[in-house]
């Protein structure tokens, strides 16, 4: 049986090239097309559709506001499309803290010669979406705190005063390295919002298009007790920061002079991903070896087995994500399947067994 698939687009132009590429896969078929929130709530009703793809910025009531509303009343799998500026990463953010299963952004006529890989994704993205795990989103809150925002964090987007830098911290001499993909943004929060100030420096692959991570690391750094910032290359590795690889290249850490270092690489992708997680833990594994903690969280795919394994091989602590709280349990499965992970545990309770391994 095809995957019917509602599209939700203001644009007549993209409604089209949006069906035409999912109605070009044998295994999916768009049931209907509405330009509006209004006209989709409708659809919704009478097409019983299995998956959303969903334009971010709408007429009348918007992307955001639907989006909510569906997720409250009728929650269903939602692949977000946006367009890759600013303004639309920060808002496709936000759809992700909702609800939204994952994005895409919207093809471009300058990438004409990229349209079959675009329908390839997309069509990816809308078979995950169909299998995966719908999960209602709360409020961000610290562990140990609930129904407010704690007095430690700050609202995303808000001017934030530097954050301190502790000389030593929690499990010293260690390093995390951690690698998520689809529904990583808000494990990655989750896992964050555990994790002290004064916390071992914590190097971060998630896929995502490069006009996306700055804000990503803006939106956690604005959120969670230690520094986040989108890599630059070169920085020296400290603790109470966490260094979230751009995505536009690969991020790696090195020795030079004794001190460690990111590094930045654009060498070309690895299972199709740059920034790969693989990257990212094999020279964990060549450089840090039994000083470093990995951590592989949701995601499609198999990018970070491999570089875990050898981060285990080389005497690291590893931890993965179960299945039972992944969105979809594809990293964490292939990591689990050659013998990568050591402890497998609920995002919940990720970041506690985490500092009890470094406290150890």
């Amino acid at each position: 049986m095809k995957i019917r698939v509602l599209v939700v687009d203001d644009s007549a132009l993209m409604r089209g090239l949006l069906t035409e590429m999912l109605n070009s896969a044998p295994d999916l078929e768009v049931v209907g097309a509405a330009p509006d929130a209004q006209i989709a709530r409708e659809m919704i009703k009478t097409l019983q559709p299995d998956v959303l793809t969903l334009d971010v910025h709408m007429p009348g009531m918007d992307g955001l506001e639907f989006l909510e509303r569906l997720m409250r009343l009728r929650p269903m799998p939602v692949v977000m499309v946006s367009s890759f500026t600013l303004q639309g990463s920060e808002t496709t953010l936000k759809a992700l803290e909702l609800g939204a299963f994952d994005f895409i952004g919207k093809p471009r006529a300058d990438t004409v010669n990229s349209m079959e890989q675009y329908a390839e994704e997309l069509a990816d993205k809308v078979r995950a979406a169909k299998s995966a795990r719908v999960q209602l989103r709360r409020p961000a809150v610290s562990h140990g705190l609930t129904h407010a925002q704690p007095s430690n964090t700050r609202q995303a987007g808000s001017v934030s005063p530097s954050k301190p830098r502790p000389l030593a911290g929690v499990g010293t001499g260690k390093i995390i390295f951690l690698g998520a993909s689809t529904g990583g943004t808000e494990a990655i929060k989750e896992f964050l919002l555990g994790i002290p100030a004064d916390c071992p420096p914590i190097l971060i692959v998630q896929h995502m298009p490069e006009t996306f991570t700055a804000s990503f690391a803006r939106r956690l750094d604005s959120l969670c007790l230690p520094r986040v910032i989108e890599s630059q290359g070169n920085e020296r590795v400290e603790s109470g920061t966490v260094y979230v690889a751009p995505g536009h290249s690969h991020l790696q850490i090195r020795k030079s002079g004794g001190i460690l270092q990111t590094e930045l690489s654009s060498a070309p992708p690895v299972n199709r991903h740059r920034p790969a997680v693989d990257v990212l833990f094999n020279s964990a594994a060549d450089v840090v070896g039994r000083q470093a903690l990995g951590i592989i969280l949701t995601g499609m795919g198999k990018d970070g087995a491999q570089g875990m394994l050898r981060m285990r091989q080389a005497g690291a602590r590893t931890f993965g994500q179960n299945e039972a709280t992944c969105v979809v349990y594809g990293m964490p499965r292939e990591a689990q399947s050659v013998g990568a992970v050591e402890e497998q545990c609920a995002l919940s309770d990720m970041a506690q067994r985490v500092l009890a391994a470094l406290a150890r």
